[in-house]
Formats: C-alpha cells, structure tokens, sequence
C-alpha cells in the first residue's frame, strides 16, 4: 500500500517543517471513534508509541509503501506529534486498534480529502502478527461505511504497488476497481517501483 505522503518519512519531516501542517487545527472537528467487531478505529494515543514504531518499522509491512521502514523510536515520537496537530479536513489518521484491549495494531488513513471533488485516498497496515485473519477488511469495511455515509465522498482511491497482490486482493474484495498502472512512480530505497491505482465509487458500495 502508498501510504500517505504526509510527512509520512522521518526524513523529510528533518528537513524542515510539514507543509501540510494546518494553521488552527483546534478549528476543525474532532478524529471520531469508529467501532466493529473486533476492532476499533480511534485517534493516536501517546501509548502508542512502541507499538507505532514495530509496525512501521518492520521491513515487512512497509515492503511496498512510498518510504522505507523506520530505523528509530523517535521517529514514532516525531510521528504521532504530526498526527495530534493534523487537521481532519485533509487527513482522517486512525490507529487501528483490538477492541479488548484497546492496543494498536495497525494504521488506516483517509488522506488528500477533497471537500469540493468529494473524495479521498485510503492507506493501511497492520502489525504482521495479525495479518491474515480478515482485520484488514474489517478496518477497511469500517472506514468506508464512515467515509461514504458520514463524510459523503463519492470516490475513494487507493495507490498500491503491483506486487502487493494482497493488498490488492483485499480492495477487489470490497469492491475497488484497477483505474490505472503508472510505471516507475516511485523511488523507495534506491527501487524503482511502478503503482497500479484502484477506485471504488459511492454507487458501487452502495450496490455491493
């Protein structure tokens, strides 16, 4: 999966400050709580930290997103203060999280949401000791039901690498449609990688 590219990469966000990085985030509405069977989908904690940095640190589970794995717990740190000041009119960044023990799991974000074009882009992970199991569709399902029928977007996109067939077979699952294939859109740690874009339409959920 391309995650966002919201100061996603610890580089960058060294570099200089977030561009994206809203003027009065205290402005917009709060990150709602979003509930399903086995997970939730809440805001960041600041106890998600050493969770936050063994999910995107592991070389695994960002093999195919648009930046290299995290190298240092700071970069969590770094990472969850963007996401507390981060506006929830361009970014909805959720910490997946298992019901009972309310521990993060994984990631699921809304991000480049355009209020006048009524769409969004989704990026996702999970911890790999719990991938396999069908958390990521239920994230997925619950984030989408929330996007459509409560943000009102009309189209929700998705940036994945083409090898990432699992990825992909989960968007299909639910619906999402192969748009398009951009080679070389992408260069991750010296790899060039291509991106195949899928798209799911309100209509198209609504009639699943």
């Amino acid at each position: 999966m391309r995650y966002f590219r919201l100061c996603a990469n610890i580089h960058q966000i060294k570099c200089g400050p977030c561009e994206n990085k809203p003027m009065n985030a205290q402005a917009h509405p709060p990150l709602p709580t979003l509930e399903a069977a086995r997970l939730r989908l809440r805001p960041y904690l600041d106890s998600d930290t050493t969770a936050l940095f063994a999910l995107y640190g592991d070389p695994e589970v960002t093999r195919y997103w648009s930046h290299p794995a995290w190298t240092d717990p700071a970069q969590a740190h770094l990472y969850l203060s963007l996401r507390k000041d981060e506006s929830t009119t361009a970014v909805h960044a959720w910490a997946i999280a298992d019901k009972e023990s309310n521990e993060l799991i994984g990631a699921l974000t809304f991000f480049s949401i355009s209020g006048p074009h009524a769409r969004a882009e989704v990026g996702y992970s999970l911890l790999k000791k719990m991938q396999g199991k069908g958390l990521g569709t239920e994230a997925l399902e619950t984030a989408l039901k929330y996007g459509f029928e409560t943000l009102n977007l009309y189209r929700i996109e998705a940036d994945v690498d083409p090898r990432n067939t699992g990825s992909i077979k989960l968007l299909e699952k639910l619906n999402f449609r192969r748009e398009g294939f951009l080679r070389q859109r992408w260069r991750v740690n010296g790899e060039v990688c291509d991106s195949v874009l899928l798209g799911l339409l309100k209509e198209d959920y609504l009639s699943a």
